[in-house]
């Protein structure tokens, strides 16, 4: 069997069962997921928390599949699967061999942003072939000179930043790159660069546009959202944790790479490594440390900087270079005694942490005994919701105000998908058309004991009580305390436009 016909079954079949487990047994999809559909649903360039990129892939799956969640699952298969093809190609390109690429590909996907978190399909997820994608081109390019892949990247970039702004961090290592060294910087006078960057320029106006008329919104959250420090002490800290959390998500590698070596391996180690070759050029190698490690530089000294904490899960996209560092720098596979083992090992490693996405969806309520986003009977409350709606006032269900959750949830299952008024917000809603709210009424929902809505509703109906409750079963057979929903109908004329004097 060819290197390459390997690596596709070896990479194929993990991204197959990282669909389907979720597909054949998750009851209901993350909140991320739900979120995501929500907002699709509106087709806006823009929404509340990021760029639309993800929303929209979400809502073309649920229109390619007649409306079934399952095509978020194959949407963070597919980001995936595309992320080990640029893996190995960029390999390749950078003078690793056939096996090197292969094992580049094995380790990568042993961290464990490549494992548990992909059902989750969210910005960061989708964020791994788009920077895989960027350092491929933007090599070959540099190597090449050629338009087709300047403007690939260029593209690439925009795509990017339709996703995540996170994206601007490689967009940024890739210009300073072009500008510190010289075999990249004198392609600055070409034609090449400048297509890139104009034709990102011209992809990103509509998006532009979008945040300029809602003055910022996904900015303004992020800004609302961050977790400034408190003391000196955050200083030190939030960074080492965030370092400390990226080592630790590496763990499945470490365990690879010393099930490669073996007690033997390791006592012969230092020897072998001083006289194994290597023949990767100087330039290749610069290349892969600069955008290995250039990155989670900034992030970390961003960190210490301003004393912010950073979400450990934005590291998502920082490593899809992983593997290749591990190959190239362990001169693996070649200082492997037992590389048998190492795959064995890498298999298993997959193997638990497809077990667990299956026990948490089959087994874990079962001992954990309470509620849980995967198991929350959304489909069922929506349903309802819109039958008490239609009950009440004849006609069908348009709009849904409340917390991301209990709306959102609303908005992906009840019948005719109502559009979610997010804590009835004009400003965090844009795609709200009042007027047509005022003509069609809506539908208040939280869940819990509370007899009124949620604080930054009540504002709005300072009076508001609860119109009827509902108790629903949770999506599996275990003793899970039922969850609890509350409306309240707001009939047509009587919305309300702006906060209660």
């Amino acid at each position: 069997m060819s290197v390459a016909r390997a690596t596709l079954i070896y990479a194929g079949l993990v991204c197959l069962l990282y669909a389907l487990i979720p597909s054949l047994f998750f009851p209901g999809p993350p909140l991320d997921v739900v979120e995501g559909f929500a907002w699709g649903r509106e087709l806006q360039l823009g929404y509340t928390k990021h760029p639309p990129m993800q929303a929209w892939l979400l809502e073309a799956g649920y229109r390619l599949t007649a409306g079934h969640t399952f095509s978020a699952y194959w949407l963070s298969a597919l980001s995936v699967a595309i992320g080990y093809g640029f893996i190995w190609a960029l390999a390749r390109r950078l003078g690793l061999t056939g096996w090197q690429a292969f094992w580049a590909v094995v380790l990568t996907g042993v961290t464990f942003y490549f494992t548990l978190p992909l059902p989750e399909f969210n910005p960061n997820i989708l964020q791994i072939p788009i920077w895989a994608g960027m350092f491929f081109f933007f090599h070959r390019a540099v190597d090449k000179g050629r338009l087709p892949d300047w403007l690939a990247l260029g593209v690439l970039s925009a795509f990017g930043l339709y996703t995540k702004y996170f994206v601007l961090l490689p967009i940024g290592a890739i210009g300073l790159y072009a500008l510190v060294f010289a075999d990249a910087r004198r392609r600055i006078l070409s034609a090449g660069p400048w297509l890139a960057m104009i034709v990102c320029a011209i992809l990103l106006v509509p998006h532009l546009s979008w945040l300029i008329e809602t003055d910022f919104l996904t900015l303004r959250y992020a800004a609302g959202r961050s977790k400034p420090a408190l003391s000196l002490f955050d200083h030190v800290y939030n960074p080492l944790n965030f370092l400390l959390a990226q080592i630790g998500n590496h763990a499945g590698v470490f365990i690879a790479v010393l099930a490669g070596l073996g007690w033997s391996g390791l006592r012969s180690f230092r020897a072998r490594y001083a006289q194994a070759e290597t023949s990767v050029a100087q330039e290749n190698d610069r290349f892969l440390l600069w955008f290995a490690f250039l990155p989670l530089a900034v992030v970390v000294l961003a960190s210490a900087a301003t004393g912010n904490e950073f979400e450990h899960m934005w590291g998502t996209p920082m490593f899809v270079l992983s593997g290749i560092v591990a190959v190239r720098y362990l001169k693996l596979p070649v200082l492997w005694p037992h590389p048998r083992r190492a795959l064995i090992v890498a298999i298993a490693i997959q193997a638990i942490f497809l077990t667990v996405l299956f026990g948490q969806a089959v087994l874990e309520p079962y001992w954990k005994k309470k509620q849980t986003r995967m198991h929350y009977p959304g489909r069922a409350v929506a349903e309802e919701l819109a039958r008490v709606w239609k009950a009440e006032t004849g006609t069908d269900l348009a709009y849904v105000a409340g917390d991301m959750w209990s709306a959102a949830n609303v908005t992906l299952y009840a019948p005719g998908r109502p559009s979610m008024f997010y804590l009835h917000d004009l400003d965090q809603s844009p795609w709200i058309d009042i007027v047509d709210v005022q003509s069609k009424g809506l539908m208040i929902v939280w869940r819990g004991d509370r007899k009124k809505p949620l604080r930054e509703i009540q504002s709005f109906y300072p009076d508001a009580v609860r119109d009827g409750q509902m108790t629903v079963p949770y999506q599996s057979s275990a003793d899970i305390p039922e969850a609890i929903v509350n409306w309240v109908i707001v009939p047509p004329g009587k919305v309300a436009v702006r906060p209660a004097e």
